[in-house]
């Protein structure tokens, strides 16, 4: 990094000065507050290096922040940029243990608190990974600390994370950690216990394509680099779920981005399940667009099913949209036809956990009678997901394994008391599969996929 001119000593105003400029769109601040900030360190080259190997979003954004840390002009000026390059210059400055450095994380704290939630992310000493438990929201926020592959699995499983590009993260992370475990001499016995540890891993969730290939990725990783020292395989595999997790970032906003171009400023937007912040990196894919245009001054009206039964849109998209200051009424998942039928909707967003190649969805229960709806009311109905969750080797969705969860979340969950028989049957499936026929686009961070879905999701590979 640059070093601060002498003249920055001058200024006398060194708090953080910031403004919204309505007709630009952008935030203003000082960059001789950043700079400042950092003079305080023992050693900032050091720290900024150590924080960009551990935070990929950091990483990710570090020519941007070289630059505007760079601009010390000795008149005062302030310096523009975009909301979201803002996040990436204060994550710098968000654990420097410093007086000047206050105001920035009092205005971090809300600023973007909800938009770029880190549901996931590696430990700072890398032996673990570290997870929002979305299962204790939106009552308590609570973070749980993952080492063990028993515990990685369980987390998974009981959906303490979930959405599909949150599990890839998350994958991604954990097989990382657990490879760093592995006790073996030599490559076969490495390679063998890393495949071990992978599959189990893969069976906590069949349906969410980013799991296994978040664990396929990683796995390449190793197969491909057969000659090198088992440390030097370390070293790449957790470049690797970085990248996973800095992509991941890359795709949610350009997802958004693709999706809000699709919205008028005061729809009405219908969403399924959770699909945010919490279930991606940034922004998310089926609501991305909503918080990408709040950023922007845009207004929506939206509502939100509650999502049964495990009541995703109730617990999670309810409180990302609320803390997002985004206008959201909650439903009841068998009220979506009298909000469409009012004339209060003129768009349906979901996310996705599989899409096959002729375009038919995979998504959380409940999706496709959404879609059916919205085709009777002649509503649009978009899937938005990244092309992660693409899988060009299965067919039609007749081919997507759907999981069946446990009865009693159906009987007893949320309640103090069962809420039916005991004995009764009950058929709890996570998914249903939304055909192609009732999706009107399929949005991904290369583009707007348009019916035939054989033709424009095969020209995404």
């Amino acid at each position: 990094m640059k070093e601060e001119n002498n003249s920055i000593q001058s200024f006398e105003n060194k708090a953080i000065r910031t403004a919204w400029n309505e007709e630009q769109e952008e935030w203003y601040f000082s960059v001789t507050d950043i700079v400042a900030a950092l003079k305080d360190s023992a050693d900032p080259k050091q720290y900024i290096k150590k924080m960009r190997s551990r935070d990929p979003e950091l990483n990710a954004r570090w020519g941007t922040i070289c630059t505007l840390t760079a601009m010390t002009a000795s008149d005062g000026k302030r310096y523009r940029t975009n909301a979201a390059n803002l996040q990436g210059v204060f994550r710098i400055i968000q654990s420097i243990p410093s007086p000047k450095a206050e105001p920035l994380k009092q205005w971090l704290a809300q600023v973007g608190s909800v938009t770029h939630i880190r549901s996931v992310r590696l430990s700072d000493d890398g032996t673990a990974v570290v997870i929002i438990d979305q299962t204790q929201l939106p009552n308590r926020t609570e973070y749980l600390t993952l080492t063990t592959a028993e515990e990685m699995w369980t987390a998974i499983n009981r959906l303490q994370v979930r959405g599909a590009p949150a599990i890839g993260i998350c994958a991604g992370y954990g097989i990382y950690c657990l490879a760093r475990r592995i006790e073996a001499s030599d490559y076969d016995g490495f390679l063998r216990e890393f495949r071990r540890q992978k599959d189990y891993l893969d069976s906590a969730r069949p349906t969410a394509v980013n799991l296994s290939w978040a664990l396929n990725r990683m796995e390449r990783v190793v197969t491909e680099n057969e000659g090198k020292r088992i440390p030097d395989i370390l070293e790449l595999l957790k470049a690797e779920c970085l990248k996973i997790h800095e992509e991941d970032m890359t795709m949610c906003r350009a997802i958004s981005e693709y999706g809000l171009s699709l919205l008028k400023d005061g729809d009405g937007i219908l969403t399924h399940c959770n699909a945010g912040p919490l279930a991606t990196s940034r922004y998310g894919t089926g609501q991305g667009p909503l918080f990408l245009g709040k950023e922007r001054g845009m207004e929506f009206r939206v509502f939100a099913d509650e999502t049964r039964p495990l009541l995703q849109g109730a617990r999670l998209t309810a409180w990302e949209l609320q803390c997002a200051g985004i206008d959201v009424t909650l439903i009841c998942d068998n009220m979506s036809s009298i909000v469409m039928k009012n004339g209060w909707v003129q768009a349906c967003m979901v996310g996705c956990d599989r899409v096959a190649a002729n375009g038919d969805t995979a998504n959380k229960i409940g999706t496709s009678g959404v879609a059916v709806l919205a085709k009777y009311y002649g509503i649009p109905f978009y899937v938005l997901g990244p092309t992660s969750t693409i899988d060009m080797n299965c067919p039609t969705g007749d081919d997507i394994h759907i999981e069946l969860r446990d009865p009693e979340e159906i009987k007893e969950k949320f309640y103090e008391e069962p809420v039916a028989p005991g004995d009764v049957k009950c058929y709890n499936p996570s998914f249903d599969v939304t055909d192609h026929s009732l999706i009107t686009a399929i949005i991904t961070e290369k583009g707007i996929c348009y019916p035939p879905y054989t033709e424009s999701l095969a020209k995404l590979f």
